[in-house]
């Protein structure tokens, strides 16, 4: 029985392109930038550079570059997920490091395999571009849901520094040192505009429609509110605080209840590529007596097309909203 590595170095190399850009993104912006840091990137940027109108200008910059290249072709697609995941990358340094893992992908596959030189063109260009939107699409999951859960924790820690008497603007400012990424960074940045005259408000508005989140829409509404008609702003955010928890937990439950669904319909999408991976490394000649025959690309398209449709139905039949 003759084994075929071929499926396997595919794997290998997608693989090591996801590792070359992680890799990469912590070599030029430092351990700050991830998630897991103890010190918000904020901090460790007003650390080494003492200026903070830079650091502000600098962030503020990072955080709008890539909704405002969405006209860049084929950016598009990472446009919004990159806003979401905070990518300190510039839209043209992530279009560099997708043509940089083709190449790379290219002669990975080129010393790896003995496919035909477009066979491996092609495939080279969507590991390029599948890895950076792979990984983008992973660091926004993460960084929202790290925000979501850190922001009762935030409404609550602005709620006893309002009890005992500071400002709002102080109370957020608290939060910026107390609060690790990605809520530390995003209200370092309020902070630190409200001090230089911008309306909070206005502020933890755009916040929300850059995340997208309706917590944050909710948290900006109840200042908005407060600001324009009084009230006790303390009591406001404390109940605002149980409600974006109780949410919270609600979606955790969902979540839980459904994971077994979700995870049954991954591995029934899952499963007939993989199946094929394996059938190719056994037996790479399994399909040579077909190859040949008029029916075997129509076939193969027919095939593709039925398991396109068959991940979109399970990923609405998992999808459920609360």
């Amino acid at each position: 029985m003759q084994i075929s590595a071929a499926p396997i170095i595919y794997i290998v190399i997608f693989v090591a392109v996801l590792m070359l850009v992680e890799g990469l993104y912590l070599t030029v912006f430092g351990k700050s930038i991830s998630l897991n840091s103890r010190m918000s990137r904020r901090l460790a940027l007003l650390e080494k550079n003492h200026d903070r109108e830079k650091v502000l200008e600098q962030l503020r910059k990072e955080m709008s570059q890539h909704m405002n290249a969405r006209g860049i072709p084929l950016y598009s697609i990472l446009a919004t997920k990159a806003q979401k995941a905070n990518i300190a990358f510039t839209p043209k340094q992530l279009l560099g490091i997708m043509a940089g893992l083709a190449v790379f992908s290219y002669l990975g596959l080129t010393l790896g395999t003995e496919a035909a030189p477009p066979v491996r063109i092609i495939v080279a260009i969507i590991m390029g571009i599948g890895g950076v939107y792979v990984w983008v699409n992973n660091k926004a999951k993460k960084r929202m849901s790290l925000l979501e859960e850190q922001l009762p924790d935030a409404v609550e820690l602005m709620v006893r520094s309002l009890r005992v008497g500071h400002p709002f603007s102080s109370a957020i400012a608290n939060v910026a040192k107390e609060i690790s990424d990605p809520l530390g960074t995003e209200f370092g940045m309020i902070a630190d505009e409200a001090s230089y005259g911008r309306d909070v408000a206005e502020s933890l508005k755009e916040f929300a429609e850059r995340m997208d989140s309706q917590d944050l829409r909710f948290l900006a509404v109840a200042v908005t509110i407060q600001q324009q008609s009084g009230g006790n702003l303390a009591e406001i955010l404390d109940g605002l605080s149980k409600v974006i928890r109780a949410r919270f937990k609600l979606f955790r439950r969902v979540r839980a209840i459904t994971a077994e669904a979700k995870w049954s319909g991954m591995f029934l999408s899952a499963f007939p590529i993989g199946a094929l991976i394996m059938i190719n490394v056994i037996q790479p000649h399994y399909y040579d007596d077909v190859k040949e025959t008029p029916s075997f690309i129509p076939a193969c398209l027919i095939v593709a097309a039925f398991l396109v449709v068959n991940v979109v139905f399970m990923k609405i039949m998992v999808n459920i909203k609360v």
